[in-house]
């Protein structure tokens, strides 16, 4: 039996933050672009998987699937929880 008190250590390759940050934009754009909301379309597709919530226009479905969801939630949350400690020192 698995011990469940045991906190796991979860590590990724590094990918270049400029290219996610370059597919997000593209894709926010885009969803922009057609009348979506791009927060909630992304959100969409990070929970999901599901590259219907991506629309193709402008490689945008493309793009974002090259990149792994963990890398991309990776990247958020580094982004996220740095600017919030910035602010706040």
């Amino acid at each position: 039996m698995e011990n469940f008190d045991k906190t796991m250590k979860f590590d990724i390759e590094e990918l270049p933050k400029e290219e996610v940050r370059t597919v997000l934009l593209n894709v926010y754009h885009t969803l922009e672009e057609r009348g979506y909301s791009p927060i909630n379309q992304i959100v969409g597709y990070l929970l999901s998987g599901d590259p219907a919530y991506i629309p193709r226009h402008n490689e945008a479905r493309n793009q974002i699937r090259r990149l792994d969801r963990d890398d991309i939630m990776e990247q958020l949350v580094k982004h996220y929880i740095e600017s919030e400690t910035e602010s706040h020192e």
